[in-house]
């Protein structure tokens, strides 16, 4: 499958484990901001930011979020901050679909926990490339997926393709996973697979695993196709550009 070196395994519990890599030169076609844009390059996994209930808690969330609609595919998305979500080939917006419905699917504590966990993880990413958490900004798209064996039906539905996150996205400088359930437990397939030029670095998924990486082409990456169960995460990404900030979401 060319995966040659497993970062962490599922049954790995890390505290902390990075690897240095140079930075690409993604970043010089882009506004530097002092203090924040990458400087030190690289890649990391901890298991000590988030515990297994609070992951088993978040994904209640989704599941409940995702439970009204869902993709034709094998990729459904769920975003608190826009209200995207999957349903069959499109999207629709969960605020104005679901109205004051909404209050009977998530509650307030849904949403800080929510919060909780993204500031957590902001502030792991900030300590391990030294910089301020205060000068990363949680940045669009930040939102839950749902992978499954399920063919794809559209373009949305092909999430295997390998792609650099700050040319997909132009706003992403650090891009986080948080786990939610376990590897060849949950699901079969899914690793998320980082592709280096001398040979591919994966890590399996385990619930409250963060994984977390500077968004340039030096992170050049893709995720297997699920081949059996359910596969749960939740892509949390960061800007230096106060511009490109968004707001944690809120019941309304």
């Amino acid at each position: 499958d060319g995966v040659t070196e497993v970062l962490a395994h599922r049954n790995d519990n890390l505290q902390d484990k990075f690897m240095e890599i140079p930075c690409s030169e993604d970043y010089d076609s882009h506004k530097r901001f002092a203090g924040c844009t990458p400087r030190k390059c690289g890649r990391g996994v901890t298991d000590a930011v988030i515990t297994r209930e609070e992951a088993e808690r978040i994904r209640r969330i989704a599941e409940r979020g995702l439970s009204l609609g869902g993709s034709d595919g094998g990729a459904s998305i769920l975003d608190l901050h826009s209200g995207a979500l999957s349903l069959g080939k499109h999207f629709v917006n969960l605020y104005r679909y679901f109205g004051d419905k909404i209050h009977d699917i998530f509650t307030e504590e849904d949403f800080a926990l929510y919060r909780d966990v993204r500031q957590r993880i902001q502030q792991r990413i900030a300590q391990v490339f030294g910089i301020s958490s205060s000068a990363m900004y949680l940045t669009k798209p930040t939102f839950f997926s749902r992978m499954n064996s399920t063919g794809a039906k559209t373009t949305h539905d092909e999430y295997w393709h390998p792609h650099v996150d700050k040319v997909t996205y132009g706003s992403f400088d650090y891009t986080s996973l948080l786990y939610l359930s376990d590897y060849s437990k949950d699901f079969g397939g899914g690793r998320f697979v980082f592709m280096d030029a001398d040979s591919n670095r994966t890590v399996e998924p385990r619930a409250g695993r963060v994984s977390f990486f500077t968004s340039g082409s030096e992170n050049l990456h893709r995720v297997e196709r699920v081949r059996w169960g359910t596969r749960f995460a939740i892509t949390i990404s960061f800007s230096c550009d106060p511009a490109r900030g968004i707001g944690d979401p809120r019941l309304a």
